[in-house]
């Protein structure tokens, strides 16, 4: 997450701001057009002086107060997150934000009534009359219709957002909606999950395919370069063959079963791995 301007911060978001005093309750920071924002002392880490800049997360308390804390929040403003319902009211949902302060939905947000104990996919966005950081299960408001810089083969970050007949949507870089369809799916997949991901197309109406691997010429290349990366890093040697569970091949190189083998084929035709027993190791000559 980028830090904003000391001159321009942000609520909802993380900002680097100065010390202006001390109090014996905590910091008085340089909000800038914010004015001076509190950090109570419990959220102070160490010894600051006046002048020194604090990396810190904004937003309102019970009382409608603007303050600053260095807990770290589970989303901010301008994400999508998965997030657990705490508790209910005749106001709305209460979700579990990381925070002392739970974040509200409310009815008028909800695409279905959210029950405590369940979690859902919403949008965090900042209220522009109340100024409150609150969020939405109505995601179609919030997700942008055409994928102007997505392109085929391209490498993105996945939300998983819920499971369909053809396959499972996903929010696609924190802006658009992707599909990916079970027969490109070979792991467990959960709601909420984060994950890589790539394009496999976008289509004549804007939607957009989605695949857990690599696509197109260069994919074989890639996975067998990855294998060699991994072999790197671990002195040279893997406990993975033929026999290796397919859940214990993606976890190891987020590949699958499938290509996971067609990828050793090419590094030991290539004469870059040895294939033993128990797995596979790096010759020397690499």
């Amino acid at each position: 997450m980028n830090m904003e301007s000391i001159e321009y911060p942000h609520i909802g978001k993380k900002n680097k701001l100065r010390v202006l005093r001390h109090v014996h309750f905590g910091l008085y920071l340089d909000g800038g057009d914010l004015d001076e924002i509190l950090l109570p002392k419990k959220f102070i880490l160490k010894n600051y002086k006046i002048g020194d800049e604090i990396e810190v997360f904004l937003y309102t308390d019970s009382e409608d107060r603007l303050v600053a804390t260095t807990l770290e929040p589970h989303a901010f403003v301008g994400d999508f997150a998965y997030l657990k319902v705490v508790s209910t009211s005749s106001i709305g949902a209460f979700m579990d934000l990381g925070l002392e302060k739970d974040l509200l939905v409310p009815f008028r947000e909800q695409a279905e009534k959210m029950i405590e104990g369940e979690s859902y996919l919403v949008f965090v966005y900042l209220d522009p009359v109340t100024e409150r950081i609150v969020a939405s299960s109505r995601l179609n408001r919030f997700v942008k219709q055409k994928g102007v810089y997505i392109q085929a083969g391209q490498e993105v970050d996945l939300l998983i957002a819920n499971k369909t007949d053809l396959g499972y949507n996903a929010i696609v870089n924190n802006s658009y909606w992707g599909l990916l369809h079970f027969n490109d799916i070979f792991k467990e997949i959960r709601l909420g999950q984060k994950m890589t991901g790539f394009i496999r197309r976008k289509r004549e109406d804007d939607k957009i395919d989605l695949a857990l691997e690599p696509i197109g010429y260069q994919k074989m290349d890639l996975l067998a370069n990855r294998i060699l990366e991994k072999l790197k890093n671990e002195a040279g040697w893997i406990p993975t063959t033929d026999y290796t569970n397919p859940e214990v091949i993606y976890k190891i190189y987020k590949m699958s079963k499938k290509n996971y083998k067609k990828a050793v084929g090419l590094l030991k035709k290539q004469k870059l791995i040895s294939l033993e027993d128990k797995g596979i190791r790096l010759l020397k000559s690499e």
